[in-house]
């Protein structure tokens, strides 16, 4: 059996709520892998976390832009929150977004750019490394246009103009006014940021993603007891419950907690009396993905132990 570490269940019971010792048993059922133990936990009825891709870990910031009918937004990473304070790192940031414009979606050509005050993307970011002195990386980036109508950024707990940790375009197409789309996009790009929505709709979610609930939902159908028929049942509604309230369109509006967001976009249209259509979303949380080492952590349970370095979990 693969050795259960302190730093293993900590980061286990960090991802899903679960208890210590339901975490322990977890990784020790799944061989110490820990997507199975996150999985096993959920069909145990153990945590209720649906879509965690991991810890938000990473330190930096996420910028946006926005010029006519383009958005662009970037996540440049750093090691520690301090820079991310550092007033040549956020210009940095800002720079970066603009010129992801006309760069898209491609990190590298992006890198290749002419930066504003000389040399290229990269050079900027090698400089800014040797004078900050701390590590940084330009992640990922992603651009959004529309024919007609608007593209709108949102960010939430903004740390200066167009950053901070969570950053979020909406693309709206439509030929109602300006006005009218950006107070709309605002809201809806707010529900973003707050609901975590992992596709437009239903049909967009990841395959992959849906054939790992339809397993968590088969476990827990069989833990049931129920005769098999009525099991069926239970999979297929567990997965439409998921499609819904992972699916931005079929989502229940934050703002009042009971109006999907396809009536909002309805009923937005009506009062402009034009089509409203909610074409493309991107949303980016500093660090998803990213997970930090746990050696601190093991560190500091051998200290608290009295011992010279971390032991399994017993």
């Amino acid at each position: 059996m693969a050795e259960i570490t302190a730093a293993a269940v900590k980061e286990l019971r960090d991802r899903t709520g679960a208890g210590m010792m339901d975490c322990k048993k977890a990784l020790a059922e799944t061989n110490g892998e820990m997507e199975p133990a996150v999985d096993w936990l959920r069909a145990k009825g153990l945590s209720a976390a649906a879509k965690k891709a991991g810890r938000t870990a990473a330190e930096g910031l996420i910028g946006v832009a926005v010029e006519g009918n383009r958005g662009a937004i970037v996540e440049v990473n750093s090691e520690t929150d301090f820079v991310a304070k550092n007033e040549q790192f956020q210009d940095f940031v800002r720079n970066v977004a603009k010129l992801a414009l006309d760069a898209g979606g491609n990190v590298d050509s992006l890198l290749a750019a002419s930066y504003p005050a000389g040399g290229t993307v990269e050079e900027a970011l090698t400089n800014n490394i040797a004078t900050i002195g701390e590590n940084q990386s330009l992640r990922r980036s992603a651009v959004l246009e529309v024919n007609e109508g608007a593209v709108v950024s949102y960010v939430h707990n903004a740390v200066g103009t167009g950053l901070g940790k969570i950053g979020v375009l909406v693309a709206l197409e439509s030929k109602a006014s300006a006005d009218t789309l950006q107070a709309l996009g605002k809201q809806v790009a707010m529900h973003i940021a707050a609901a975590n929505p992992l596709a437009l709709i239903g049909d967009q979610l990841d395959p992959e993603l849906m054939e790992r609930e339809r397993s968590i939902a088969l476990e827990k159908a069989k833990e049931s007891g129920k005769p098999q028929n009525i099991a069926e049942k239970m999979v297929e509604g567990s997965l439409a419950k998921f499609r819904k309230e992972n699916a931005l369109l079929s989502q229940l509006f934050v703002m009042d907690n009971k109006t999907p967001v396809s009536d909002v976009l309805g009923a937005a249209a009506k009062d402009a009396g034009s089509p409203i259509e909610l074409a493309a979303f991107v949303r980016f949380q500093l660090g998803e993905g990213i997970e930090k080492k746990q050696d601190d952590f093991a560190a500091e349970v051998a200290a608290a132990a009295g011992t010279n370095k971390a032991e399994p979990v017993a």
